[in-house]
């Protein structure tokens, strides 16, 4: 544990009488009293023994002890400890956004590598060196396509991460771009419904693989029939699932996003995480963020460099590419750590194994009576059953039983109460899975 540790009075001192005030107060001397902020009223200061029992305290509260069999986006995957012990290291842990090269090589050989690697992955032609998350960046993929087409319209299929899409809606509410969704008809994007809506307003057509439900789909023909009508395709993917499946780059989509996530970073409550975004080498300067490059210097030598849109672009004001403007580095680190530790073939074995957990366990709950789980298409390592009853209330009395049983659907889809999404990483073993579907047989036959 890192303590804290507080400046000294002498450091205090010396530090107002640089700035040339001779108090605190004096250097908030100018907010008047009924305009402070309420940071402004802070209790009198604790110990760090205080601090940490204090803290202690609130983390037991938490049910940190849950066997998690939640997805939707998020996944409890095994992650190596070399990770940790690599990313720690000062010259990574501390270092930022790397304006002088000849000072930062380490770091920007480190996110050029990351971008090779993810573009290994998807099999696209050039990646930037992260965005902030998944959802960032599919937004930030909408608006390429929208500067890259010079249309204002966006068809976004419903099996898309509703996150996502929320995420997307709220970025854009001021501006005048028309978004219109299709519906999943047996788990899968509906090809006639976004066909029907495609016109010479459409900029691009978002879908997911495998999508919100956990289904599995080739998009080839929808991205087909989008560039007969001058229409991008923009596919969201969880980067594990491409050790088995069909690559965006092989079914011809125009620009591939998704969360790191997954790629050797844990669950921490909600992040930090990172975004990855991938495109054809034809659209690379709409790209946001920062791209790393590849050179030699004046001698010869091979060297890394920001290579396009560094920070001072995105002060264009409505000329940006993005308001983003920088990445999360460290974050990327990890993600291109764990790539490079399990590689092409482990990348593969982990998928298989996802997937083969996954239909272990959907088989040990179709022996569960009320329980239907869904098959009308494949899924890969999360699936999706229907309950006799609301399923946020199975959930919590799953809880009870030691575990997280998965994410209710009814919270994003309406009439569907009674609807249970359900992942399965590698980490959940055959007895765990085993329990998982005992302890559901009591819930709802007990």
């Amino acid at each position: 544990m890192i303590p804290y540790i507080p400046h000294t009075h002498n450091d205090v001192e010396e530090m107002l009488k640089v700035i040339g005030v001779s108090s605190i107060n004096d250097l908030f001397g100018d907010i008047k009293t009924h305009h402070a902020p309420r940071s402004f009223q802070l209790p009198q200061g604790k110990s760090e023994f205080e601090v940490v029992e204090y803290l202690k305290k609130v983390a037991a509260k938490n049910r940190s002890n849950l066997i998690p069999f939640i997805g939707a986006g998020y996944y409890d995957h095994y992650i190596p400890s070399a990770i940790s012990a690599l990313v720690s290291r000062g010259e990574f842990y501390t270092a930022y956004t790397p304006y002088q090269p000849e000072c930062s090589q380490g770091t920007l050989q480190a996110l050029y590598e990351f971008q090779s690697s993810i573009c290994t992955l998807t099999s696209m032609e050039a990646a930037n060196a992260s965005v902030y998350e998944g959802g960032t960046a599919l937004y930030e993929a909408a608006m390429m396509a929208i500067r890259i087409t010079k249309r204002p319209k966006i068809i976004m299929d419903s099996g898309v991460s509703p996150i996502y899409r929320k995420i997307i809606k709220s970025y854009t509410s001021n501006l005048n771009f028309e978004f219109q969704e299709t519906p999943v008809i047996h788990g899968k994007a509906d090809r006639a419904s976004i066909e029907r809506l495609c016109d010479k307003k459409t900029a691009a057509i978002i879908v997911q693989n495998p999508n919100f439900f956990g289904v599995m789909d080739d998009h080839s023909d929808i991205v087909e029939k989008a560039h007969s009508q001058g229409i991008l395709v923009i596919q969201s993917v969880y980067p594990i699932s491409l050790g088995l499946l069909k690559t965006p780059g092989e079914m011809g989509v125009d620009i591939a996003t998704g969360d790191g996530q997954s790629l050797g970073l844990s669950l921490n409550f909600g992040g930090p995480y990172f975004g990855f975004m991938t495109t054809r080498k034809k659209y690379i300067r709409q790209m946001p963020g920062r791209i790393v490059g590849q050179t030699v210097d004046g001698q010869g030598r091979r060297c890394f460099v920001n290579t396009l849109q560094a920070r001072e672009q995105h002060i264009r004001r409505e000329k940006a590419t993005s308001n983003i403007c920088t990445n999360a580095a460290l974050c990327a680190l990890q993600g291109l750590i764990y790539l490079s530790l399990l590689g092409k073939e482990g990348i593969r074995e982990l998928a298989e194994l996802n997937f083969h957990k996954a239909e272990f366990m959907r088989r040990e709950l179709e022996k569960i009576k009320w329980v239907v789980v869904k098959r009308s298409s494949a899924t890969f390592n999360e699936f999706t059953v229907c309950l006799p009853q609301s399923a946020s209330i199975v959930v919590e009395q799953m809880v009870d039983k030691g575990f997280a049983a998965g994410f209710p659907l009814g919270r994003y889809y309406k009439e569907m109460e009674n609807y249970l999404l359900i992942s399965v990483t590698e980490k959940r073993t055959k007895e765990e899975i085993i329990k998982y579907a005992q302890a559901l047989n009591n819930i709802l036959n007990g």
